[in-house]
């Protein structure tokens, strides 16, 4: 017996290195298969488990097959103590579209709540439940445990990006490249810092060697591809966008950035392909809801648009209730979330429900109070409520920001003389007044 167990752990090492050797020659699906054997062998390769789910790998689907498969209960039937904690980890590192509030620690395990493993994948939790500022306080007390737990970075400078903490980014990019220069963790952070301080080159060239000496590290491609798509260089973004797909196929956020590409190109059909895809392995993310409003929107179908926007409203607040920070705090989320409510007083002006439409609008203002777009927005929809006197205010403050605004232009000519007229139509009945 003992014979055969050492056998198994020999046979579950052999798969384990054999599947590093097909990911770093970038053959996923037999990588798949031989982390797959080394579990299959031996139950308690935690090595091959954490390549499978951290790396995004698998779908939903599949973890939840696996796990299955793996039959951890009857494995364990004479230690249930043992089987509890193997299926701890393995939930654990899963499922990380599953709410945090829905990680339960058994009683009798109560004593891995401060495991560092068990806090990362919680952290991930946060952080793909849009709970940014949750994530970076979980990751920030990991690290400060353990300086070299390598496995929090990702989250950690994901939720320093979402935040919008450059100081902080800055600083730990620095000790990374000193302490890991060869990593590409490292290198991906020093990206991550140029591009939350909008400084394109330098974050792209940076990224790019991330990518160079890490060709299966999924978060670089990604963000590498954000810095094509905040400059509008669809094809380079695509490219990108889609090596992140193929390299982290459990993932929602390859498959959420390749459905806003599609939709800034005006190909709706394939944004809704790719939106749908990414609604099925995040249902509830609000970036996804927002984005599958505006192919709707893109489609006339003001109705589903607005179901969509709504239901994205409605999980931002839910979100933030429970956020030990609010997300207005910070200038990133607010230029983030502001289109939301813009976009849904859009959609109410084009189901004729004007007051609830200048309602989002003014919404909107309250995060990013100088932008002429939604003055302008509100200066429409009090032209076609014919109050041409707030129509004038609004189309005015437009155009104080931004002077060559074409469609504020445009509307305040067409108001100006329906003034001139109401003001003409005021006038005798003033003066007969006062007689």
């Amino acid at each position: 017996m003992a014979a055969a167990e050492n056998v198994n752990r020999w046979l579950a090492a052999i798969y384990l290195l054999k599947g590093k050797l097909h990911e770093c020659s970038d053959n996923r699906q037999m990588a798949q298969q031989c982390f797959k054997e080394a579990l299959v062998h031996d139950i308690f390769c935690f090595e091959a488990y954490t390549s499978l789910t951290r790396h995004h790998m698998l779908t939903i689907e599949e973890e939840t097959a696996l796990l299955n498969d793996l039959n951890i209960d009857g494995n364990f039937s004479l230690d249930q103590e043992m089987g509890q904690f193997v299926k701890l980890f393995y939930t654990m590192q899963g499922k990380k579209y599953h709410k945090p509030t829905q990680s339960v620690i058994p009683p009798q395990l109560e004593y891995l709540s401060t495991n560092v493993d068990i806090e990362t994948a919680l952290a991930e939790r946060h952080y793909f439940n849009c709970d940014y500022y949750s994530a970076y306080e979980l990751a920030a007390s990991i690290l400060q445990k353990d300086v070299h737990h390598i496995e929090c970075l990702p989250v950690y400078i994901a939720s320093l990006m979402e935040i919008d903490k450059p100081t902080q980014l800055f600083d730990v990019a620095h000790q990374l490249v000193d302490l890991y220069p060869e990593s590409a963790i490292s290198w991906f952070a020093v990206g991550c810092y140029y591009l939350v301080i909008n400084k394109v080159e330098p974050a792209r060239r940076y990224l790019s060697k991330a990518t160079s000496l890490d060709n299966v590290f999924g978060p670089a491609w990604l963000v590498y591809g954000h810095s094509f798509a905040v400059e509008r260089e669809h094809d380079q973004a695509m490219a990108a966008y889609f090596r992140a797909y193929h390299l982290m196929r459990g993932c929602h956020l390859p498959l959420l950035f390749i459905g806003v590409e599609y939709g800034r190109a005006n190909d709706c059909k394939l944004a809704e392909k790719f939106l749908s895809q990414a609604r099925s392995v995040a249902p509830e993310d609000p970036f996804v809801l927002h984005e599958y409003g505006v192919v709707h929107y893109r489609n006339r179908d003001y109705k589903a648009a607005l179901e969509s926007f709504k239901e994205a409203e409605k999980i931002l607040k839910e979100v933030n209730s429970t956020m030990s920070m609010s997300w207005t705090n910070s200038d990133r989320c607010r230029q983030k979330w502001e289109p939301l409510l813009n976009n849904i007083g859009h959609t109410l002006r084009q189901l004729r429900r004007y007051d609830e439409a200048i309602e989002y609008h003014e919404k909107a203002l309250t995060l990013v109070q100088a932008n002429a777009s939604t003055y302008s927005a509100l200066g429409f929809l009090y032209h076609l409520k014919e109050d041409w006197d707030q129509a004038l205010e609004h189309l005015n403050n437009a155009l104080s920001i931004r002077y060559n605004d074409s469609i504020s232009t445009s509307l305040l000519e067409k108001t100006i003389p329906k003034y001139n007229e109401a003001l003409r139509d005021m006038l005798p009945g003033m003066v007969d007044s006062t007689d």
